[in-house]
């Protein structure tokens, strides 16, 4: 059908069309190059618009050029014979002075409206091509033939460019895990017993120390000593000391509790005068570098190591101004530096892991049973301590840049090239941990998995109790779990608290903003915990209960609503127990950008191992809740608990006329704690307790009363004070008044009894209310368990985190 017949037909519905200027001649004017015209129907191609919608077209060459995004506006109506009068106010904008547009007809049946797209996209390729013949055959009713698709290129996967790139401006690279493998491991033998020593050290002490001795003198230069706990890291590490005692200085690095026994398993074990140790702990400790070099062997917490290091490189605030001072740890050029409990430093963004980084020394050593406690990421802090080259390094795709920090002063630009943050890459995180991460344990993700235990059996020393049973010899564990129910009343009150909590959470599932509620989530399952030790905890805030609000001076956990362990803060000056925010960060399993603040609700920010805020003890003990108690504000009549008189049941099983059976009591709680003190004092029964808040000379006291003292049967521990580097041997029967989400914390407390020297069997005893959340708790702890063994040395990618489905499953019935 040619032009004129179409606008005959359709006269009635819509206008006539011509050629401004030139109504005869049916050539059209080329503006890029000459070619044979293209004799195409401009009334099929034309655009069928929009029956209320005014718009500007846009004629160019002999197509009708239509915008990419109007895609949407081509919706060709089969009913539709024309459109509306409102088209004559249609604006026409030319290009070419000899073509304009008038009107709009009709497509031609068999024709598709968005043909004009289609040719304008390959328009350029009808320009280059051979011109077509003077007159395009259609064949009516039929669609067009489509061109055939190219064939799709397989996309390279990012890690398989990234690494490319890497090799190319990098070749020393492509050999690393190649040399790693051709690397013999150590022979391990038994080292001869150093001198000066009065302890003899057991076989697989010796081997260790033989370890450490070859471990220094090869190309790594130190290492990770991650002995099953109770096994002698102290004793082995103090033999390394004696082995040559003209290299020195040493410098020990540890929790504050562990202070004291380091302190004292020197003395013990080594000969008078053997090895000048200091304690550089508390407001007299030594101020120079020159004093510190005097001594052999240097204690320190974490904590004073994170605060001299920010003195010096942040400084603090005066009434002249900011001042800075310098740090006398980081003056002297040690000879050997021990991280004692390492996986302290695991948050590698930490002031505290900076602060160990910056140590100057020529051999380094970490020191822990539970090396990595959560994600493998946590292994990184580690190597970067370590200086393991070229694990820790960050590198540049596009040039031969390399360092050991991030350096990047305006966040745009590297300070040594000039390239920017995506062109950089940590060696760790490409060819490691990102790939774990992704595939798990497939494909790429099991590559780099073999690579991490490739780089890990050259470094790392594990041996385990069961491994080593027979040098040991230590007597058998027995941990059992008690099982009881609540009263009527509490049985009431829980129901009460539970279903609130379920329906909660619920509402969260049903709108699908679970994650995004997570802090609210976590403090409803905080308190159905709390409820489950003794109902005081959570109704303590009520009515004639609220007294500890009032007591001025006081630092109140925003988690648990107890007077706080080792108190620390957020940047928006919210103050939380240490491991009650720790416990709350790792159980996230979202983003990390995404976790707020469990008050405020905006993003998270804090150092989790920043030093603990000063508390008053007298303040504190104010606050108890055994002393609202004893001043009658407690509401009335106290009661006990289901749990805390299961405990006295135990308790009272154990005693005997013949001798003393030492006990040890650990719970989160610190209110928990006192009101069983108040119980167990009522009951007849003498007990010590060890408090977050006690300085190292009265930790140490404390311990000292509870082992030397026939009298003292109970000992009650803070899981969030006392759950590391305690050597209680002197007892043998444990009992652990609340599940905790990360078992390798429990196996830390259960190893404060079952390790060397103990000669009695161990029982240990976990309450549980069964008609409770904490069953569930339980059941989960054993399914990130089974994690924890599958995988390397207790590490597990999601041990502490608590996804949707396990959130789910904590509020099924």
């Amino acid at each position: 059908m040619t032009q004129d017949q179409i606008s005959n037909d359709d006269s009635d519905d819509l206008g006539g069309g011509f050629i401004k200027n030139d109504p005869d001649k049916r050539t059209r004017r080329r503006t890029r190059r000459s070619a044979t015209p293209k004799q195409y129907a401009e009334d099929s191609e034309a655009e069928e618009l929009p029956k209320t919608r005014k718009r500007t077209t846009r004629v160019k060459r002999e197509l009708i050029n239509v915008d990419s995004e109007s895609d949407d506006d081509f919706k060709p109506d089969p009913d539709a014979n024309g459109v509306e009068e409102e088209e004559d106010n249609i604006k026409v904008e030319v290009d070419d002075d000899d073509i304009a547009l008038i009107s709009v007809v009709k497509p031609e049946e068999g024709d598709s409206a968005a043909r004009a797209i289609a040719l304008l996209e390959l328009d350029d390729q009808f320009l280059d091509a051979d011109p077509p013949s003077k007159k395009r055959k259609t064949t009516k009713g039929k669609p067009r033939a489509k061109k055939a698709a190219k064939p799709k290129v397989a996309k390279v996967p990012y890690f398989t460019r990234v690494t490319e790139k890497l090799y190319n401006q990098h070749p020393e690279l492509k050999d690393v895990f190649p040399y790693l493998l051709r690397l013999e491991t150590l022979k391990v033998e038994r080292a001869t017993q150093p001198e000066n020593m009065n302890v003899k050290l057991l076989p697989f002490q010796l081997e260790g120390l033989d370890w450490l001795l070859k471990q220094e003198d090869g190309e790594f230069g130190g290492g990770v000593l991650a002995d099953e706990m109770g096994m002698g890291k102290t004793i082995q590490t103090i033999a390394l000391f004696m082995s040559d005692r003209s290299k020195r200085p040493n410098l020990v690095v540890g929790p504050t509790v562990a202070l004291m026994q380091w302190k004292h398993e020197i003395e013990t074990h080594t000969k008078d005068g053997m090895l000048k140790v200091l304690l550089f702990h508390g407001a007299n400790r030594a101020s120079t570098a020159k004093e510190l070099e005097e001594y052999d062997v240097i204690l320190t917490s974490y904590s004073v190591l994170e605060s001299v290091f920010r003195k010096e490189r942040y400084g603090f605030k005066r009434v002249n101004g900011l001042v800075k001072q310098k740090s006398p740890l980081h003056a002297v050029n040690f000879y050997r530096v021990v991280l004692d409990e390492a996986h302290n430093i695991k948050d590698r963004t930490s002031g505290t892991a900076k602060a160990a980084n910056e140590l100057k020394c020529q051999k380094r050593w970490c020191l822990s049973g539970t090396p990595l406690q959560n994600r493998i990421g946590e292994i990184y802090s580690l190597i970067r301590f370590l200086k393991l080259d070229p694990f820790y390094k960050y590198y540049c795709t596009q040039c031969e840049c390399s360092s050991s920090e991030w350096m990047f002063s305006d966040w745009r630009h590297c300070d040594q090239c000039g390239h920017s943050p995506m062109m950089h890459t940590n060696f760790f995180n490409h060819f490691m941990l990102k790939n774990i991460q992704k595939h798990g344990m497939t494909g790429d993700g099991l590559i780099s998995f073999q690579n991490l235990r490739l780089l890990l059996k050259h470094v790392m020393l594990r041996r385990t109790k069961i491994e080593r049973a027979d040098d040991l010899g230590l007597p058998p564990r027995i941990v059992e779990i008690r099982k009881d129910c609540f009263n009527a009343e509490e049985k009431d009150l829980y129901l009460s608290l539970y279903s609130d909590s379920k329906r909660k959470f619920n509402d969260y599932v049903a709108e699908g903003v679970v994650l995004n509620n997570y802090a609210n989530i976590f403090t409803l399952i905080t308190r159905m915990r709390q409820l489950a030790d003794h109902p005081d905890l959570v109704l303590k805030r009520i009515g004639a209960n609220s007294v500890a609000q009032e007591v001025e001076g006081v630092i109140m956990c925003q988690l648990c609503d107890d007077e706080a362990e080792e108190p620390i803060e957020s940047k928006c000056r919210h103050r939380f127990c240490r491991m009650c925010i720790l416990e709350y960060v790792e159980s996230f399993s979202g983003l990390d950008k995404n976790l707020q603040c469990p008050v405020c609700h905006i993003g998270l920010s804090i150092d989790l191992q920043q030093p603990a805020l000063e508390v008053d003890e007298e303040l504190f003990s104010k606050a108890s809740i055994v002393n609202r108690i004893k001043l009658g504000t407690h509401g009335g009549q106290w009661r006990s608990s289901t749990k805390i008189e299961a405990l006295v049941e135990e308790l009272y099983k154990l005693r005997s006329d013949r001798h003393t059976i030492k006990s040890i009591v650990f719970s989160q709680f610190t209110s928990m704690l006192d009101l069983i003190e108040w119980r167990l004092k009522v009951a007849g029964f003498e007990t010590v307790k060890l408090q977050g808040s006690m300085l190292p000379l009265q930790r140490d006291n404390t311990i000292k009363h509870f082992m030397e003292n026939p009298q003292v049967e109970i000992f009650l521990v803070s899981l969030k004070a006392g759950g590391v580097a305690l050597n209680l041997c002197e007892a043998s029967q444990v009992f652990l008044m609340d599940p905790w989400w990360n078992p390798s914390v429990e196996w830390q407390s259960m190893d404060r009894v079952h390790r060397i020297g103990q000669k009695r069997p161990i029982r240990i005893t976990r309450f549980c209310i069964s008609d409770s959340i904490e069953l569930k708790i339980i059941e989960l702890q054993e399914k990130k368990a089974n994690m924890i063994h599958a995988t390397i040395n207790h590490d597990d990618a999601a041990v502490n985190r608590l996804t949707p489905d396990d959130l789910q499953f904590l509020f099924m019935n």
